[in-house]
């Protein structure tokens, strides 16, 4: 199974293993589904990890979030979404996001942004509780 997580179901499961995010980015490293990204998306995992109080929850420093980005490179599927023309009419900020499952052909988008979620009738797209309910 091919999933893409969005970026704030990434960054609470690094912040909070308990939770359902958590869990979710727990089963990605057990290996259950390959994780799907863009540079895009990638960009903004950096820049919100680096966000101060984010990196201070975690106790990540500037070298650990490019280790942690670097990682993800190597252990994901790279999506390239630069031709992409799928928009968020909600939210065009998010348009990368949607992206990403679209043109990798990704099984789930899993988000906690309401604006994604609202696309769920168009597009795979799952809360973070939905996902550990169906299949975790």
């Amino acid at each position: 199974m091919r999933v893409v997580l969005d970026t704030n179901v990434l960054v609470s499961g690094l912040m909070l293993p308990e939770s359902r995010p958590g869990k979710i980015v727990a089963a990605w490293h057990a290996g259950q589904f390959d994780l799907v990204v863009s540079e895009p998306l990638l960009a903004e995992i950096a820049r919100v990890l680096a966000y101060p109080k984010i990196a201070r929850r975690l106790g990540w420093d500037a070298q650990q979030v490019d280790r942690f980005v670097t990682l993800l490179r190597f252990r994901t599927t790279l999506a390239d979404v630069s031709q992409s023309i799928v928009r968020v009419p909600e939210d065009p900020d998010d348009d990368f996001v949607l992206a990403t499952l679209v043109v990798s052909r990704s099984d789930w988008l899993v988000s906690g942004d309401e604006d994604l979620l609202g696309m769920a009738a168009e597009y795979p797209v799952l809360s973070p509780a939905e996902f550990v309910d169906r299949f975790l």
